[in-house]
C-alpha cells in the first residue's frame, strides 16, 4: 500500500485578519464611518475596495480586510459595536474571519478533470481551505480520491429516490461543510438541498451561459457553429443554471473542432473558472445583490 498522502498545513499567519463585506443604500460618509470603528478599535485595514452603482441613490459595496490582534476573542464584542454603525447606514453585512478555514464538500459524477485542478490547487496553496470529503453518485472515483487521502463517499441517486439520496448527503455534511462544489456533478440539485446552503453552493456549468442551458451544450454548440465556446461558474438557485455568475472564461474555436475537439478544449476552460470562482468565495472575495455578483478580485 502506497503512502499516504501528505497535504501541506494551511498557515495561521492570518488568524487576526478580518473582512467586513458590507452593502446598503449610497450615501455620503460610509468608507469614514467604517475607517473610523476600525481605527477606534485599534485595527489596521490592510486592504480596501468599494463599488457603488450609482452615487445618487444606487447600491454601495465594500469589502474592507484588518488586521486586529486577538480578533477571534475580540470579535463578538466587536461585531456587537459595529452593528450599530451598520444600523446607521442601513447595512446588509458580515464579519469574516480570515483564520477560520473554509471547508469544502467536492460532488462529482465520472468526470475528473475539475476535481483534479481543485485537488492540486489546495495541493499548491493556492486554495485556502480544507477538501473534507468528495460525494459521488458514481464508484468510478473512488480510487483515485482515496490515494489524495481524501474521504469519498458513494451515494447513489436513482430514479425516483433522489430525495432519500439528498437527504444522505445533507446528514453527512451536517455541521461539517461552508461550501459544495458542484466539480460536474450531473445531477439537479433540489430546492430544498438548496435551502441547507443559501449562495454556498457553486456549480461549474460547461456553456457560456446563458446561452445552451442544459444538458450537452458542446454538442449544441457544435451544431450551432459558434467561434467560441466557455464555462460558467455560478452559484446554484431554484432555476436551472440561472444563479448569480462568480465567473466566465472563453475558448475561440472554428470550424475545423468536432464535438470531441469542443468537449477537450472546454474541460481546459472549466478547471480554471471553477477554481478561481471557489477561491474567490473562501476568501470572501463575493458579495451577490440579487441575481448579480460583485466580486472584489
Amino acid at each position: 500500500m502506497s503512502a499516504p498522502f501528505f497535504w501541506p498545513p494551511i498557515s495561521d499567519s492570518r488568524r487576526d485578519i478580518g473582512r467586513l463585506l458590507i452593502s446598503c443604500p449610497d450615501r455620503p460618509g460610509i468608507v469614514a464611518a467604517v475607517s473610523r470603528f476600525l481605527f477606534e478599535q485599534g485595527a489596521n485595514i490592510i486592504d480596501s475596495d468599494q463599488h457603488s452603482t450609482d452615487p445618487t441613490g444606487g447600491m454601495f459595496f465594500m469589502r474592507v480586510e484588518f488586521q486586529l490582534s486577538d480578533l477571534a476573542q475580540r470579535g463578538p464584542a466587536l461585531e456587537e459595536a459595529f452593528s450599530r454603525i451598520a444600523a446607521s447606514f442601513e447595512m446588509a453585512w458580515r464579519l469574516a474571519y480570515a483564520g477560520r478555514i473554509k471547508r469544502l464538500a467536492i460532488f462529482v459524477s465520472k468526470a475528473e478533470h475539475a476535481l483534479f485542478e481543485l485537488l492540486w490547487h489546495r495541493r499548491a496553496g493556492d486554495l485556502r481551505a480544507e477538501i473534507a470529503m468528495v460525494i459521488s453518485n458514481h464508484s468510478e472515483l473512488a480510487p483515485t480520491v482515496a490515494a489524495w487521502g481524501v474521504p469519498f463517499h458513494h451515494i447513489p441517486v436513482e430514479k425516483n429516490r433522489k430525495q432519500e439520496a439528498e437527504a444522505k448527503q445533507i446528514a453527512l455534511m451536517a455541521g461539517k461543510i461552508d461550501l459544495v462544489v458542484l466539480a460536474r456533478y450531473m445531477q439537479i440539485i433540489s430546492a430544498d438541498f438548496i435551502k441547507h446552503y443559501p449562495h454556498r453552493i457553486i456549480n461549474i456549468h460547461h456553456s457560456f451561459l446563458p446561452a445552451f442551458v442544459g444538458a450537452d451544450p458542446y454538442a449544441r454548440a457544435y451544431e450551432r457553429g459558434v467561434k467560441l465556446i466557455g464555462a460558467t461558474a455560478h452559484y446554484v438557485t431554484e432555476e436551472l443554471d440561472a444563479g448569480p455568475i462568480i465567473e466566465q472564461d472563453v475558448q475561440r474555436v472554428d470550424h475545423r473542432q468536432g464535438v470531441e475537439d469542443l468537449r477537450r478544449i472546454g474541460r481546459s476552460v472549466e478547471r480554471t473558472v471553477l477554481a478561481r470562482a471557489v477561491s474567490w468565495h473562501v476568501e470572501d472575495r463575493v458579495l451577490v445583490h440579487g441575481n448579480k455578483t460583485i466580486i472584489f478580485s
